[in-house]
């Protein structure tokens, strides 16, 4: 069953929360950077690693270049994070290795006691309960975009339920119409559902909604190796 919950007001959210050493791989990029945004507005001590550091960078936010491919420079930010997040692509120079970063990110997380959160991607989630993954039939999404999908579905229904129980992952999806083609505006708002799609049509999020439903999963902390989805 879909669960469909109005986001509690950020106000409330605050009050909350303790404060907490948030480790983004791959903090740069669309939704990275929305995370990052957001955790840092609310007092989180963040750390951003990617491939390069933009020109515009986010006040209270330390900016750390490296390659997510490089086990020792992931653990120079991951040892002492709190959470860490993972906010990465199977492109570029990830396109072939994607799915072995993120197991050494996740024993990196373990060995740290940290949960790893990840963005996840729409094909990963279910039009209804029990019923196929969307990545079973791709057929709606152009040919050019059918190896990434399938590889982040991976992650979630081979490759995280395989790790050490000690670590606990989330593992959060967007809906289907989400990314830098669609940023779409802040409207402070949104549902959230496990592994079926609280917009089983594709439906939308916008960027910085997204992300207020990333880290108030974060800071609420009370899910454990699960599949999660977000949508209006």
């Amino acid at each position: 069953m879909v669960t469909g919950v109005t986001r509690i007001r950020v106000a409330e959210a605050h009050e909350r929360r303790c404060m907490s050493r948030i480790t983004v791989i791959g903090g740069t990029g669309f939704a990275g950077s929305a995370i990052v945004r957001e955790a840092a507005s609310r007092g989180h001590e963040v750390t951003a690693f990617s491939r390069s550091v933009p020109d515009e960078q986010i006040s209270n936010v330390t900016y750390v270049k490296g390659d997510a491919a490089d086990e020792q420079a992931l653990s120079s930010v991951i040892s002492g994070a709190d959470v860490v997040i993972g906010a990465l692509s199977p492109r570029g120079s990830l396109a072939d290795n994607f799915r072995d970063v993120y197991r050494t990110i996740g024993a990196l997380a373990d060995a740290a006691g940290a949960p790893l959160y990840i963005v996840g991607g729409f094909s990963s989630l279910r039009p209804a309960a029990g019923a196929p993954r969307f990545v079973t039939d791709l057929s709606h999404a152009p040919s050019e975009y059918h190896a990434e999908l399938t590889t982040v579905a991976a992650l979630v229904s081979d490759d995280l339920p395989a790790t050490a129980d000690t670590l606990n992952w989330v593992f959060v999806s967007p809906a289907g119409t989400f990314g830098a083609h669609a940023p779409g505006e802040r409207r402070g708002q949104y549902r959230v559902g496990d592994d079926v799609a609280v917009e089983p049509a594709g439906g939308e999020i916008s960027g910085a909604d997204y992300a207020i439903g990333f880290v108030d999963l974060v800071e609420q902390g009370d899910k454990r190796r699960a599949h999660l989805n977000l949508g209006y």
